[in-house]
């Protein structure tokens, strides 16, 4: 995968989310409907969905990563997230694209993942 695009100075690493947009929650539920399937925590929780951006037209493009480039279900993960999100009414297409920057780390995780995983 390539960007094109350079980094932009003080721009930040994770693309803000389109947390105003009336389908924001629902998308969020909808991703912690999914588990990473070594770890008892939803995706969501683990900080693995880095930006949900959704268009005025309801189309939702989803930037995440995963706990490791090496992860068994890298190749099936977006397609989880894509399915939990389709159903929904009002969205009319997904995008789910992985990245590795800035790669995953624990602190990324919410209090409630700490405390779940026993790190809190």
């Amino acid at each position: 995968m390539t960007n094109a695009s350079p980094k932009i100075e003080g721009a930040p690493l994770i693309a803000p989310s389109s947390t105003d947009h009336p389908l924001h929650e629902q998308i969020v539920e909808a991703c912690r409907s999914v588990y990473d399937p070594e770890i008892p925590v939803n995706i969501y929780d683990l900080g693995l969905i880095y930006t949900i951006d959704i268009n005025a037209e309801n189309e939702v493009n989803i930037i995440m990563t995963l706990t490791a480039p090496g992860c068994p279900v890298a190749g099936e993960m977006p397609g989880w997230v894509a399915e939990a999100i389709e159903p929904l009414p009002g969205v009319k297409q997904v995008d789910v694209e992985l990245t590795w920057e800035p790669p995953w780390g624990m602190d990324m995780m919410s209090d409630e993942a700490r405390l779940e995983l026993g790190f809190m």
